[in-house]
């Protein structure tokens, strides 16, 4: 016997002895929806209020990372410092710009 005919005959079986009621249906969605957002919003509150508290959601940081490398600040440095020397090099008339619309 294959499984999935199984499944169709068990699922046509238990379609077919419910009685459809679209109140009832509906009501139940309703209830179900009225679960749901009930819980989001229990969810929402205890988050805030942790977080109100200064307490952290999830897993806290063990250790606190550096602020900063000396490394990447010298990188960056440089790179403000090439900019600046080619921004001089226009201001200055070493590099003539010809404005092709003139």
């Amino acid at each position: 016997m294959n499984i999935f005919n199984s499944s169709n005959s068990f699922l046509r079986r238990l379609r077919n002895s419910v009685h459809r009621d679209p109140a009832r249906d509906w009501l139940m969605l309703l209830a179900f929806s009225t679960v749901a957002l009930a819980g989001i919003i229990v969810w929402n509150a205890r988050a805030f209020d942790t977080v109100a508290n200064g307490g952290v959601i999830g897993v806290s940081a063990t250790g606190t990372p550096p602020v900063f490398s000396h490394s990447s600040l010298d990188t960056i440095h440089s790179i403000f410092t090439s900019r600046a020397t080619e921004e001089a090099k226009y201001v200055t008339g070493t590099y003539r710009f010809v404005d092709p619309s003139q």
